[in-house]
C-alpha cells in the first residue's frame, strides 16, 4: 500500500497503541501508586476523581496493540506469549481487580472503603511491575526456535527484568503526580509538586540504569548505539547523543515546572521522556518485533489479512482519537476540594 510494506504500517499502528497506553493509563495507574502518600481519605477521592471521567477509555488502547499483535503478527504473539504467560496473567488479574475496586472503593463504609483503598492501589502498583516484567523480558529477548518459544516459564525473571519493572513503577507514579498537578488545586497540588520534584530524579536514575543495562543484553544493541568493547564509533555516537541529553533537559523542566507551579507542564514535560524512552528503545531493538528473532516482515500475517485488518482500523482509529480528544477536553476543569468519585 503506497509503496509501503503493510507489516510495516502495522508495526506502527501497534507502536503508537502500545505508547499511547502508557502515556494515559500511565498516569491514572500512577495515582493508584501514590494513594498511600495521600494525607487522608478526602484527598484519596479527589485523586480519584481526577481520573474519573477517563480511566477506563485509557485501557482502550492495551486491547488495540494486544490485538493488533494477535491478528497482524501471528508468528510473534505464538512466540512472545508462552514466554511472558506469568507477567500478563498477573498484569491482567492486577487490572480487573483495579477496577472492580475503583468501582466499589466510592460506596463502601469505612472499613469496606479502607480495604477497596488497599485493592486500588495495590492493583495499580502491580499492574505497573507487571508491565515493566513484560516490558524487560521482551528487551532482553526470548528463546525461540523455529518460530516456537522453547525456553522455561521463568526466563523472564531476571535482574534486568526487576529494574525494568521498578523504573516503570517509578515513571507511572510521576505521570500521575504531573496529572494530579494539572487537575487539582490547594494542599493536594502542593504535595504533588513536592511528589513530581522527587519522582523526577528517580525516574531520571532508573531511566539512566535501564538504558546502561540495556546495552548489555545484546552485542547489536551496543553496536547500534556505536559502541564496542574496545573503541567507539564516534559518528554514530554523536548522532544519538542528544537522546540522553534531551532526557536530562526533560527531567530538569520537570523540575522547573513544578517548582514554578506550572499546571500542564509537568504532565507534558513526563510524557516527553516518555517518548525519549521510547524512542531510545525503538532504535536499539529496530528491525526486530521479537528480539532478536523475526522482523515484521517475518512475523506478519499474509498480505491480504493485514490488507483487511487495516482498511477496518483505519475508519476506528479517528473515531477512537476523536473521542478519547472530546472526553478530555470536556473534562479538563479542575477537580474542586468537595468533589469525589460519584
Amino acid at each position: 500500500m503506497f509503496g509501503i510494506e503493510l507489516s510495516m504500517i502495522w508495526a506502527v499502528l501497534i507502536a503508537v497503541a502500545v505508547f499511547l497506553y502508557v502515556a494515559l493509563d500511565g498516569f491514572d495507574l500512577g495515582v493508584g501508586i501514590l494513594f498511600p502518600f495521600a494525607k487522608d481519605s478526602h484527598e484519596r477521592d479527589k485523586m480519584q476523581a481526577a481520573i474519573a471521567p477517563v480511566w477506563d477509555g485509557n485501557e482502550t488502547w492495551l486491547v488495540l496493540g494486544g490485538g493488533g499483535l494477535f491478528a497482524a503478527f501471528p508468528k510473534a504473539y505464538a512466540a512472545l506469549m508462552p514466554a511472558l504467560y506469568l507477567p500478563i496473567f498477573l498484569m491482567l488479574l492486577a487490572l480487573i481487580f483495579r477496577g472492580v475496586a475503583f468501582e466499589f472503593r466510592h460506596h463502601g463504609r469505612k472499613t469496606g472503603k479502607k480495604w477497596w483503598t488497599v485493592a486500588f492501589s495495590g492493583g495499580s502498583i502491580v499492574a505497573a511491575a507487571a508491565q515493566g516484567l513484560v516490558l524487560g523480558g521482551f528487551i532482553q529477548g526470548v528463546n525461540v526456535v523455529d518460530g516456537e518459544f522453547v525456553g522455561g516459564p521463568l526466563d523472564w525473571l531476571t535482574p534486568f527484568s526487576l529494574l525494568v519493572a521498578a523504573s516503570l513503577v517509578a515513571g507511572y507514579a510521576l505521570l500521575g503526580a504531573a496529572w494530579i498537578i494539572f487537575k487539582t488545586e490547594g494542599e493536594l497540588f502542593e504535595r504533588a509538586r513536592g511528589w513530581v520534584k522527587r519522582l523526577a530524579l528517580l525516574s531520571a536514575l532508573g531511566m539512566g540504569a535501564v538504558s546502561l543495562a540495556t546495552l548489555s543484553v545484546d552485542p547489536r544493541i551496543t553496536e547500534r548505539w556505536g559502541l564496542t568493547m574496545t573503541s567507539i564509533d564516534w559518528p554514530v555516537f554523536i548522532q544519538l547523543a542528544p537522546l540522553p541529553i534531551v532526557a536530562g533537559v526533560l527531567c530538569f523542566m520537570l523540575w522547573r515546572g513544578a517548582d514554578l507551579r506550572r499546571h500542564s507542564a509537568p504532565y507534558l514535560y513526563a510524557v516527553g521522556l516518555f517518548v525519549v524512552g521510547y524512542i531510545g528503545l525503538a532504535i536499539s531493538l529496530w528491525p526486530y518485533i521479537v528480539p532478536f528473532t523475526m522482523t515484521p516482515a517475518e512475523a506478519a500475517a499474509a498480505d491480504n489479512a493485514l490488507s483487511l485488518l487495516l482498511w477496518g482500523a483505519l475508519p476506528m482509529l479517528p473515531i477512537i482519537l476523536g473521542y478519547t480528544a472530546y472526553v478530555y477536553w470536556l473534562f479538563r476543569a479542575k477537580v474542586s476540594d468537595e468533589a469525589s468519585y460519584h
